[in-house]
């Protein structure tokens, strides 16, 4: 990020040369193209968008809102609403963001019960609600489908401290759901039908449905119907599912709004191949692959000095 002009670097890569007596094998330059894969949503811009949204078919974009939680976890799964033309995604974490949003997202967390805390504190828990009640549309994935639910009875990855009332909390109550975590993590690569199209996913999770009175987002899944679909609000504890594309453009067009078009040709597995590609196109005209090859294969050269510790 140094304005593309990597003669402003020359002088860190000589003291690092002369403090280590290993040579730079290439600078990498900034490609604001490029949008990879990051952990928790910590790769996003400075104002929450994610990716690099395509302008709108239609008249219209259609708004995302992706609740950054504290303990957020597989951030990733709104990556391939980003890839859609028309659709900004956003990381927001105060309610006033969700004012104008057509879909509110509940992703992932390493700790259902204390960021739902936290979303009781900031006010947010309030806004999600306020928008499924006025028939806006709002997705639940993982632990931010528990939350939507009535009951959580966490005794297992709840730290304490957030909550009077210990791991066994009322849930948003927009799902007919009860969930109770177990010790043992549930595991799973598993496929099925949803809105009306094949679907695949993955599954990392402790909290395990106690109750579901709504009807399942997921049919003819191996371990029987999955999560839930009331509608306006959703929600599954398969990550992956908006990778989908059939599923994801299903989605789409049940939230948009008048006006929006969705594509219908966006394929996320080749939007991903995509930025691959630009990356190892980076690689291949700034770094020295052919030495990274070496070093690979036959080890570090001899006679390199050594480097203690804090040097």
């Amino acid at each position: 990020k140094f304005r593309g002009d990597p003669a402003l670097l020359e002088p860190g890569l000589h003291q690092l040369r002369a403090l280590t007596g290993r040579p730079t094998l290439g600078v990498l330059p900034f490609d604001d193209r490029l949008w990879l894969d990051a952990e928790d949503s910590l790769s996003t811009t400075a104002d929450g968008v994610v990716g690099r949204p395509a302008p709108p078919l239609g008249r219209r974009w259609l708004r995302v809102s992706v609740i950054r939680l504290p303990r957020i976890s597989n951030a990733t799964d709104v990556d391939a609403l980003a890839c859609e033309p028309g659709v900004a995604v956003r990381y927001v974490t105060e309610p006033s963001r969700l004012v104008d949003a057509d879909l509110v997202v509940l992703p992932g967390t390493k700790s259902t019960v204390a960021d739902l805390a936290w979303l009781r504190r900031g006010g947010l828990a309030e806004a999600v609600v306020a928008h499924a009640r006025s028939g806006g549309a709002v997705v639940g994935i993982c632990g931010g489908y528990q939350m939507l639910g009535r009951r959580i009875v966490d005794d297992v990855e709840f730290q304490g401290g957030e909550s009077e009332s210990g791991g066994d909390v009322a849930g948003l109550g927009l799902l007919d759901l009860d969930v109770r975590f177990e010790e043992e993590k549930h595991l799973g690569r598993p496929s099925g039908t949803a809105l009306g199209h094949p679907v695949t996913g993955y599954e990392i999770h402790h909290g395990r449905v106690a109750h579901s009175g709504d009807p399942a987002l997921v049919e003819d899944s191996v371990d029987g119907p999955e999560g839930s679909d009331a509608g306006a609000v959703l929600g599954t504890h398969w990550h992956g599912l908006l990778e989908n594309d059939g599923f994801r453009r299903a989605l789409l067009a049940r939230v948009a709004p008048a006006g929006f078009e969705v594509a219908p040709d966006t394929r996320f597995a080749d939007v991903r191949t995509g930025q691959l590609d630009l990356l190892a196109d980076l690689v291949e005209r700034h770094l020295d692959a052919d030495a990274v090859l070496a070093l690979i294969a036959d080890g570090p050269p001899d006679g390199l000095p050594f480097v203690p510790p804090g040097v």
